[in-house]
């Protein structure tokens, strides 16, 4: 099997503190040797290969990885955005006007309109996505968008529990045990997560450890929704069942930092998210300190996020939620990988997938010192470097 040197790295992100200095694990003057798509070793410039890539003194970073993320609908809310602008407050209640674009579209469309969403973020160095379903909810619609996404991830959340559809209103019981059944048998096949909105105006402690126990039995993974709106039960019910990660974290108590820092569970930011609301920023230097893993996520959705700008993400943690660069650009890839228990990406290391980022910068900290500038030079998807996305 050929190898391929990306080569004169000025500045190397693993993410591997054995590698290199920190917990970023730094390295300098460096060249990433890669065979087919794994990392095969990280050696000094100038290493060995058959072919070899010139970074040309930049910065090299793992390659993002957004584990949270809406990309199969149909539709957009600009009028809706431009109105929370103008000072209207975010309701959870606004899914239901994509959920009804989403179930008129076709599924070429659907899968046209993800893969064309999938390419964004790419460029924007994204190689690795969790893609949720949540805008049908229906059986047929909730299966055909996870199976659209499975065609572009196979990490694949099944959210049929998203909100209460327009149809089953005053009677969310009832809509749980068809979430809990027949949409769960229909999904599970595509998916390898389940999630739940577990929020007031969506669903409630016992609903949401409904569907999350229904999701585990059938043998998904687990993820939530929680404390986005405000104080609420998510965080903690998410750490109590084991819970990959739980999303959002706006609002917490004590309560919910100890539970975290004493559980699994990552808590995830959605910085985009909070910006798009309005709503303040989550405390993340609070959560760090007490020893909770966190992860940062763009939260891809027409209504409260509608961006793949994951450098973005990373400008707003630094300056409005208390996290350092470093914290920051490992939340990004590490701590997603981690809120995906992935542990096969997020780094640069022997035996890790080829999935890295070329930036058009010797350092890292220019997603905070220039932010909004394209900072993205070349993507490698697993060992494939500056090809075209496909899925």
């Amino acid at each position: 099997m050929s190898t391929l040197a990306v080569d004169d790295i000025g500045l190397l992100v693993t993410n591997d503190p054995e590698l290199g200095e920190g917990p970023l694990g730094l390295v300098r003057g460096a060249a990433l040797v890669v065979e087919g798509d794994r990392v095969a070793s990280i050696e000094p410039a100038g290493a060995a290969a058959d072919q070899r890539f010139d970074a040309g003194g930049r910065c090299v970073i793992p390659a993002f990885v957004d584990s949270h993320t809406h990309l199969v609908f149909a539709g957009d809310r600009a009028e809706e955005f431009a109105a929370r602008m103008a000072g209207r407050p975010y309701e959870a209640g606004g899914i239901r006007v994509t959920t009804e674009a989403t179930r008129a579209a076709g599924k070429p469309e659907l899968l046209e309109l993800a893969e064309g969403r999938r390419r964004e973020g790419e460029r924007a160095g994204i190689a690795h996505v969790e893609i949720k379903s949540g805008y049908g909810l229906d059986v047929e619609s909730e299966r055909r968008l996870c199976e659209i996404a499975a065609r572009l991830t196979d990490d694949v959340t099944f959210m049929g529990a998203h909100v209460v559809p327009a149809e089953f209103e005053g009677r969310a019981d009832d809509y749980v045990r068809l979430v809990c059944g027949p949409m769960l048998e229909a999904c599970a096949p595509h998916a390898r997560w389940i999630d739940v909105f577990c929020e007031e105006g969506a669903f409630d402690a016992d609903q949401s450890r409904a569907v999350l126990e229904a999701g585990r039995d059938a043998g998904l993974g687990l993820r939530v929704h929680g404390n986005q709106l405000g104080p609420g039960p998510g965080v903690r019910l998410a750490v109590e069942l084991g819970a990959a990660s739980v999303d959002h974290c706006t609002y917490l108590a004590d309560e919910d930092v100890a539970a975290l820092a004493g559980g699994e569970t990552v808590a995830t930011f959605l910085p985009a998210t909070d910006f798009s609301t309005r709503q303040p920023y989550p405390d993340a230097r609070r959560v760090i300190d007490a020893g909770a893993s966190v992860a940062l996520a763009t939260n891809t959705n027409p209504g409260s996020s509608n961006t793949t700008a994951m450098g973005f993400c990373i400008a707003l943690a630094v300056r409005d939620m208390g996290m350092t660069v470093d914290e920051a650009l490992a939340a990004t890839t590490i701590g997603g990988a981690r809120a995906l228990r992935r542990d096969d990406l997020g780094r640069l290391a022997p035996g890790s997938r080829a999935d890295a980022t070329v930036l058009d910068s010797r350092s890292y900290a220019d997603f905070v010192y220039r932010p909004g500038v394209p900072l993205v030079a070349q993507v490698m998807k697993a060992g494939i470097l500056g090809d075209p996305w496909r899925p």
